[in-house]
């Protein structure tokens, strides 16, 4: 039976032949900007690969691919650089030379272990997938292919979302769109936004409003839409500038835009609000009405699952074996409505397997009980720490390995968007609408915010409410950032230097590439 390519293309993604693009010489196609640190298998170029519909489709998996490598760093550093996630030293557990509460505290240089691990990590992870997409574009200039323009309009996406993420953490950083083995200057952050509206306002048009359900996963219209609204929401701090004394200097503010992509979205008839809020994180995901962008993962290969709940988990959590390390503030636990839904995403108290439900223990054989306090964050016990717990086991777990898929954005996300773009405009009451369509999904019975409210406290109030709907999404930071929070003091960390809503640009970068310069106050 001939397999088609979208088979193929599941095939490969599932089967993990998703690196073998990223060879030899692509491991240094951009050289002067980072360091891929990929294990060579065989000398795979564009001259002596992608000559045929397999060979191509395999190189785009292997670009999906590389968005798994951002559930580690990207997302770790969203998280515990924030008020959602901090990773208490637990005996002789998660100390690490000090990385993780050096990133809660806000202490990180370009040579701490946080910086010259996590923070590097995160550049070289973002990186790669930029290098493996511009491997694909450069062999489809001289391939032909089935639905050619539409391969090309998904790696330029995907490109600009790589960038997108570049964008958030480090501002401006080199645009690389060859092949070509050079050092490269550096855009400014303004300038990265611009190629990115630009790479994904054209590459929308070649895009399917959807893939077949064996592609799930793959960008869309919507995908594009929602990273577009996204940025817009974020306009005033991508396009501003930073001083190592003054901080943010905010740019231009597109609220309207932020509207028009959000509402590409909503009117698209594509996606609705799943009435199951947990639907949109559990092991069968990909059937969620409510996602737009995901990543993709699999308990059928090693290596290819979520992880979430590892990070999270006691020690005698489920069967896995979880690395009880990621917990919550109790400030944070605590800012939940306790009529809320969304609050039963914590795990506190006495706790259960979290597959067969009967009690565990600690590791000294008493009752496991989950304490919202952490009394102190270097000397922590073993069940000090509420655990957010959104993204739950697979049964059909694989090690460590589950196969919820990574949700980057979803329409509850565009709805908050556009409330918060209209309330800036000052259409209050619209928006309070949109915020409490989403707040009816949580309380039972309604609990809707006043229909008189006003800009000032609605503007208080969508900032909270992302909090309670985004827990655990990788969205505070940027939303802290916004709203001027994220520098502030708050338990066990001491008021940070306002420059540091930019990470800064990893000191072996800068050591291999001569054009690019530190971000300010490093």
């Amino acid at each position: 039976m001939r397999i088609t390519h979208t088979s193929r293309f599941r095939q490969l993604w599932q089967a993990g032949r998703l690196s073998a693009v990223l060879l030899v010489p692509a491991a240094t196609l951009l050289q002067g900007c980072t360091d891929l640190e990929e294990t060579p298998t065989s000398a795979i170029t564009p001259n002596n690969f992608f000559k045929n519909s397999d060979e191509v489709i395999g190189g785009v998996a292997s670009v999906y691919a590389a968005l798994r490598s951002t559930m580690w760093g990207y997302y770790n550093l969203s998280q515990v650089s924030t008020d959602e996630n901090v990773v208490p030293t637990r005996g002789s557990d998660w100390f690490d030379n000090g990385r993780w509460l050096d990133l809660y505290r806000h202490t990180w240089t370009p040579t701490s272990g946080s910086g010259l691990e996590d923070i590097s990590g995160v550049w070289n992870d973002l990186f790669g997938g930029v290098a493996r997409a511009n491997v694909v574009l450069s062999a489809l200039e001289t391939t032909d292919v089935p639905n050619k323009a539409t391969i090309v309009a998904e790696m330029k996406a995907l490109r600009a979302f790589y960038y997108y993420l570049l964008m958030d953490f480090f501002g401006g950083v080199p645009i690389v769109t060859t092949t070509e083995v050079k050092p490269r200057e550096q855009a400014t952050r303004a300038e990265v936004f611009a190629f990115i509206e630009k790479e994904l306002t054209e590459a929308r048009a070649a895009l399917p409003d959807a893939w077949p359900a064996e592609n799930f996963g793959r960008v869309t219209k919507g995908a594009t839409d929602a990273i577009l609204a996204n940025m817009y929401l974020n306009a005033q701090v991508f396009t501003g500038t930073v001083t190592a004394t003054s901080g943010l200097t905010r740019g231009t503010a597109k609220w309207t835009e932020a509207i028009t992509a959000a509402d590409r979205v909503l009117n698209s008839g594509r996606y609705r609000l799943n009435s199951d809020w947990r639907a949109n994180f559990n092991a069968t995901n990909e059937n969620s009405p409510e996602n737009i962008f995901t990543v993709r993962h699999s308990t059928r290969v090693p290596g290819i699952g979520l992880t979430f709940v590892m990070r999270m988990g006691h020690y005698n959590s489920f069967a896995a074996s979880p690395w009880n390390g990621f917990a919550t503030l109790a400030e944070t636990y605590n800012a939940f409505d306790n009529a809320d839904d969304r609050k039963k995403v914590f795990l506190v108290g006495p706790q259960v397997d979290l597959l067969t439900g009967r009690p565990v223990t600690d590791r000294a054989g008493n009752p496991l009980v989950f304490t919202p306090e952490i009394r102190d964050l270097s000397q922590a016990t073993e069940g000090e720490g509420a655990r957010i717990y959104k993204y739950t086991v697979d049964p059909n777990f694989n090690g460590g390995d589950n196969g919820n898929d990574y949700v980057y954005f979803r329409l509850a996300e565009m709805m908050m968007i556009k409330a918060e773009a209209q309330n800036e405009l000052g259409q209050t009451a619209a928006a309070v609408q949109l915020v409490n369509q989403i707040r009816a999904r949580a309380f039972t019975p309604a609990k809707p915010l006043p229909a008189n409210i006003s800009q000032t406290d609605l503007r208080q109030a969508i900032f909270s409410e992302r909090l309670y709907e985004f827990i655990g999404e990788a969205k505070r930071r940027q939303d802290m950032i916004r709203a001027g929070t994220y520098t502030n003091a708050r338990f066990g960390k001491a008021a940070s230097s306002p420059f540091r809503i930019l990470m800064p640009i990893p000191q072996n970068q800068i050591e291999t590439n001569p054009l690019l310069k530190q971000n300010p106050g490093y």
